[in-house]
């Protein structure tokens, strides 16, 4: 009979490795689970009564840009709040490491023109005690969070520090600095970076319009790198150019799927490295991940490690006075944009105020920025591809529920409809406007990708796109929508779903101690009530340092959240538990140090 910390008892076990679920308990003791059974015998310091509830392992999110959010945020939402028990950063070639004292200014604005989180949030919150990229894990190695952080060196800042205004403005690298940057990544990964990572479309840009440094990098240059993360293991993580589904070109300024998925190919084989792309369907090609995927089939049936990295849901924008919408360059809604929002909503319902708004142009943008221009997007999008989200969330709708169509059926203008749905939940509603992953007005690409046996589920974007969207709620999704909640198609099986989020992510980035419930690892776990897991609809809120604004969506069915051995989350509410720590790439010295 034992003694332990915790025991989960008379749970449905989905231990993560796809196997039929079983009907048992989980008993933890110092942060490790030690005995999984159909009855463990023994006291607990702490039991949690799981009946009817799932157990599962704790979600590992792969691609999360909390890069500076890290340095001070404990919390970690909106992740927190949806089962995520490990996090990678440093995606898509930017972060904030390493970094000289005169380039702090070039990185927040290359973070916020790519990853749309407000420069004043950085600027309040980051405290610059890093240069290098083994400083910058020193320093947030004193921290703890609500969950596990494992970060990759981004391309960007490598090359910036390296080159300088060279690299921040794609100009080709010599043999001498490509030899410094592959010094600098080989540095990051023996200091306990998991991987590197690069951007080569030229939709990713600084607040300048300039792309991410890397953009155009030459074969040398990428294959430099990547060979770097031979020599200390590690993940090559790239948003790839060509038609991926992304506009972009690679080096050779081309634009062929063929030739991105080849390169690819290559340097994982000749690294000996996996390699995870961004894989997404676009209106403009909806059939090349389709492509993609023959091809890295292809490619990994000749000895190669490709991944293709897809989404749970659409890409896009939420709009709604809560956040930016097709009216805000309005005048007459400029003059009441400084109100309370309650009373700016009752100004906004009056029928003299909406006629007013309605008949007017959009005033000058103050900036070129996509924040001042989003009007403009919306605009464009209206005729087709807007729909309401609801109080039910539906980010699955039916095409005949868009705002066009709608205004089509009652015989109204389409701004109109557009500006009375914005107006419903008090004021709170948001409409979806998806841009990536809904070509033909369904989810079918999406399970398609989902249920490739190569495929990794990422893009949840944690900690970006703060003032469009909340795709961190992306886990809860996957099991709310996939498993349980699909009325248009086919279904996601439970167990799948679960192990595609946990063991399978977990994997990919050696972070072999989790993602699993069984004897020995890792004491990360959920207890969902999945038939009352709920995803709650998104909103508003300016908790960010200065004041800054994003958008969070909560859950609710999470009965608690445990993170080594720790519950963090109880019914769906924050302990206070910090027991989250830096999680260092296996092969760096502190890590082999600690095994």
């Amino acid at each position: 009979m034992g003694s332990f910390d915790l025991v989960i008892r008379n749970g449905k076990i989905i231990d993560g490795t796809g196997a039929a679920a079983r009907h048992g308990d989980v008993a933890v003791k110092d942060g490790v689970i030690v005995e999984v059974g159909a009855k463990i015998a023994g006291t607990a310091r702490e039991t949690i009564d799981a009946e009817g509830r799932l157990v599962t392992p704790g979600f590992v999110d792969v691609h999360t840009h909390y890069d500076g959010q890290i340095t001070w945020d404990a919390t970690l939402e909106p992740s927190f709040s949806h089962g995520v028990t490990t996090i990678v950063t440093g995606n898509c070639g930017v972060g904030f490491a390493p970094v000289r004292p005169d380039g702090h200014r070039q990185l927040i604005e290359l973070m916020e023109g790519v990853e749309d989180i407000p420069g004043t949030a950085l600027w309040e919150g980051i405290r610059w005690n890093w240069e290098s990229f083994p400083d910058y894990l020193d320093a947030i190695a004193g921290r703890a969070w609500t969950m596990d952080v494992a970060t990759q060196v981004p391309h960007g800042a490598i090359r910036a520090y390296v080159m300088g205004e060279r690299g921040v403005k794609n100009e080709a690298a010599t043999a001498e600095d490509v030899r410094q940057m592959a010094q600098l990544v080989e540095q990051a990964m023996e200091a306990g970076a998991v991987g590197f990572s690069t951007s080569r479309i030229i939709g990713h840009q600084a607040l300048d319009g300039t792309p991410v440094p890397g953009t155009f990098a030459g074969e040398d240059e990428v294959f430099a790198l990547g060979k770097a993360l031979a020599r200390t293991g590690g993940v090559f993580q790239l948003v790839p150019g060509g038609s991926v589904g992304t506009a972009g070109q690679n080096w050779k300024g081309e634009q062929t799927l063929a030739y991105e998925i080849d390169w690819m190919a290559r340097l994982s084989r000749e690294a000996h490295i996996p390699v995870t792309y961004l894989i997404v369907e676009h209106d403009d090609d909806p059939d090349a991940w389709k492509e993609a995927i023959r091809l890295t089939e292809i490619a990994n049936r000749s000895g190669a490690r490709l991944y293709p990295q897809t989404a749970s849901r659409p890409a896009g924008f939420l709009t709604g006075f809560q956040s930016q919408h097709m009216f805000q360059r309005r005048p007459t809604y400029m003059a009441l944009a400084a109100l309370p929002f309650d009373q700016r909503m009752r100004e906004l319902a009056k029928p003299e105020v909406r006629a007013a708004i309605l008949s007017e142009s959009d005033a000058p943008p103050k900036s070129a920025s996509i924040n001042d221009n989003l009007h403009l997007v919306i605009s464009a999008m209206l005729p087709r591809n807007i729909f309401p989200l609801g109080a039910e969330v539906d980010y699955e709708p039916p095409p005949e529920t868009a705002v066009a169509v709608q205004a089509r059926r009652e015989g109204v203008e389409p701004q109109a409809r557009l500006y009375d749905l914005m107006l419903e939940q008090d004021g709170r509603a948001m409409l979806l406007m998806p841009g990536l992953n809904y070509s033909r007005g369904n989810g079918d690409a999406i399970f398609a990708m989902l249920s490739h046996p190569d495929s990794i589920v990422g893009l949840a974007d944690g900690g970006a796109h703060c003032g469009f969207t909340c795709d961190a709620s992306s886990s809860t999704y996957l099991l709310t929508h996939w498993v349980r909640g699909r009325t248009r198609g086919p279904r996601l099986k439970l167990e799948y779903a679960i192990r595609k989020q946990t063991r399978d992510t977990a994997a990919l980035y050696g972070l072999t101690d989790r993602g699993i419930i069984a004897p020995g690892k890792r004491a990360d776990l959920n207890v969902i009530d999945f038939d009352r897991l709920t995803l709650k609809a998104p909103y508003a809120t300016r908790d960010l340092p200065a004041g800054g604004q994003r958008i969070l969506q909560a859950a609710e069915g999470y009965g608690a959240t445990v993170v080594n051995g720790v519950v963090t989350r109880r019914d769906d509410r924050d302990t206070g538990a910090r027991p989250g720590r830096l999680v260092r790439g296996r092969t760096s010295p502190a890590a082999l140090a600690a095994e």
